[in-house]
């Protein structure tokens, strides 16, 4: 009898168990980071503990697939408190921004079990003590960002164990010691403004600053010690001088900025400042044969370096700016840390009293206007698989130029020209941040408004103002470049009784539903025709009159993922009916009374005479 209840007390107590739902670990991880971080009762609302599933909590994205939380973006909203441990439970997570808060304390060393991250940005906090060592269990991490912090201590070694780091970023702290050899083939990497030792080689592509040690060398044999201590201290500096004045040999990286007086050294990581010489001669004395295009920020030229690496060099026209070398400079740093795969690297620039250049990668495979409207007898066309993917590239570049770059930058002129193709045919946006370096004020050369006529949103035509949605229009356009192959001003149409503007043309062709008449004769049928249709649609999408109607470039992301173009569309087709019967009902308003107005002004006229 006894045992019996016993087996039914053990089933009840089953059954209460089960009546119980377990709480999300991942909602439990991102609550009490919200709890940490000191967040306003205003601030985050939707992130309750009661509530499960964490995937519908704003500024957290999931994997559809698994309800996996793969991303966390709480940049720029003002939060202080520290970081929670208990964050390091999200095994998938790949994004994590916590940038432009006032988040202090230390970093966990728990966020060392986030295996699956690719981003981590703490950018512009309040952190100190030091980068835990746990970060080189990080083996997924491709962007590291921890500048302007106060972390401390040594950089450590652990951190040379991450192959797959493309950014290394830890400019603006307090470290010290000695920078692990192998982080300098990170492909970039600042380590400005630390008390950091460059290492034991001259020349050494040390990236510190007025703090730092420099680079060190090994005394030289047959010096007499003592009364020579002096003479060899000076025989050092000056070679130091010498050769951080000097290019850097062949295969080491170039970081400090020439011509700069020794007191007041700086450097900016990746950056070179090369001399004007040495472009003049790069490119031949800035020879016409070489040159590979040509904008409202002035000509590009294909440069080789005397160690045989290609570059392009711009050379910016129209150039009148306040303050001189020091706000290019200042402009040129801001640019530069924009590091994206899909953004055109910076390697440098050259200043002098009258010019200004910006040095860039040669990108072999040129632009995409060039690879869909410049083609070579024999040359291959750009196929479909390879426009999607530009598409895509595209996107994600100018996303994180708007929504992850602070301050955001705005290109203003976005179109196939200034995508360019790199070996494998990855779209990489270039000129971004241009604008901020010329003075957009002056008009003896160009407008104020700086774009390509066909690209140019309507109301930064009319009234000069850019924003994000200025780009996100460019883009759409460049879509349609993309799909049609052809200019977004093309004179022949007129011809044919046809629109000047291609979107104007796009948008007539839609209507009638001919879509073999918009897609480029050039892919032969070879492409995937829902495709093409959703990126008609996103095109339109973004090139609506009103700004505000445009889709973010997040938004835009996502929708050539499949995600909320259906709805969108719907809607803008609404908008799109409504608004072309009220524009036929107003012509026809307008030519059945313009001869009566004309008459009417004509005998008002006549009769004060």
């Amino acid at each position: 009898m006894l045992l019996k209840m016993d087996l039914v007390f053990a089933v009840l107590v089953l059954a209460c168990l089960q009546s119980f739902v377990l709480p999300d670990s991942q909602g439990v991880a991102l609550f009490s980071l919200r709890k940490s971080l000191n967040i306003s009762p205003n601030q985050l609302k939707d992130w309750n503990a009661d509530q499960i599933n964490p995937c519908s909590w704003s500024n957290v994205k999931c994997d559809r697939n698994n309800n996996n939380v793969v991303s966390v973006i709480l940049a720029h909203i003002g939060f202080s408190g520290i970081l929670s441990p208990e964050l390091g439970a999200l095994k998938n997570l790949q994004t994590l921004s916590l940038q432009g808060n006032g988040i202090t304390g230390e970093i966990p060393k728990e966020f060392g079990n986030l295996i699956s991250l690719s981003t981590l940005n703490l950018e512009n906090n309040n952190l100190h003590g030091e980068i835990p060592a746990s970060f080189g269990n990080l083996k997924n991490l491709h962007f590291l960002n921890l500048n302007n912090n106060n972390l401390s201590d040594t950089i450590p070694a652990s951190l040379s164990s991450l192959s797959n780091l493309i950014s290394l970023q830890l400019a603006s702290n307090v470290l010290m010691g000695q920078i692990p050899e192998q982080l300098f083939s990170v492909k970039t990497y600042n380590f400005t403004r630390n008390h950091l030792n460059c290492g034991v080689i001259l020349p050494h592509p040390c990236a510190t600053d007025i703090y730092g040690s420099g680079a060190k060398s090994k005394p030289k044999l047959g010096i007499i010690v003592g009364l020579l201590v002096g003479l060899t201290i000076l025989l050092l500096l000056g070679g130091l001088l010498y050769f951080t004045g000097k290019r850097r040999h062949k295969g080491f990286k170039r970081e400090v900025f020439e011509d700069v007086p020794g007191d007041q050294r700086i450097a900016f990581g990746q950056l070179i400042r090369f001399s004007w010489r040495e472009l003049q001669l790069a490119t031949d004395n800035f020879s016409e044969k070489h040159v590979l295009g040509q904008g409202g920020f002035g000509k590009v030229y294909k440069g080789v370096l005397s160690d045989n690496t290609e570059v392009a060099v711009k050379r910016l026209t129209d150039y009148e700016r306040p303050g001189g070398d020091a706000a290019f400079q200042r402009e040129v740093e801001m640019i530069s840390v924009a590091v994206h795969r899909n953004l055109l690297r910076l390697i440098g620039f050259c200043t002098t009293p009258t010019e200004r250049l910006l040095v860039y990668p040669f990108m072999q495979n040129l632009s995409v206007a060039d690879r869909l409207r410049e083609i070579k007898p024999g040359e291959p066309v750009l196929d479909w698989p390879t426009r999607r993917q530009v598409a895509f590239g595209t996107a994600r570049g100018l996303e994180y130029l708007h929504e992850h770059c602070n301050p955001k930058i705005i290109h203003r002129d976005v179109k196939a020209a200034n995508v360019l193709l790199d070996e494998d045919f990855e779209a990489v946006v270039g000129d971004f941040g241009l604008a901020k370096l010329v003075d957009v004020r002056k008009t003896n050369v160009t407008t104020e408004v700086r774009g390509t006529m066909g690209h140019i949103a309507p109301e930064y035509l009319s009234t000069g103002k850019s924003s994000e949605k200025t780009d996100v229009f460019g883009y759409g356009i460049m879509l349609l470049e993309l799909v049609t192959g052809q200019r977004t001003v093309d004179f022949s149409r007129l011809e044919e009784d046809d629109d000047l503007f291609l979107l104007d043309h796009v948008k007539k062709l839609e209507r009638e539903k001919r879509l073999d008449a918009i897609v480029d004769r050039n892919l032969n049928d070879s492409f995937n025709v829902q495709e093409v249709e959703m990126m008609i649609k996103v095109a339109l999408l973004c090139t609506q009159e009103s700004p505000e109607d445009r889709p973010l470039m997040s938004g835009v992301v996502r929708m050539l993922e499949g995600d909320g173009l259906a709805e969108r569309w719907e809607e803008w087709q609404n908008v799109e009916v409504a608004r072309r019967q009220q524009n036929e009902r107003l012509q026809r308003r307008f030519d059945q009374g313009e001869d009566s107005v004309c008459n009417q002004d004509a005998i008002k006229l006549f009769g004060e005479r």
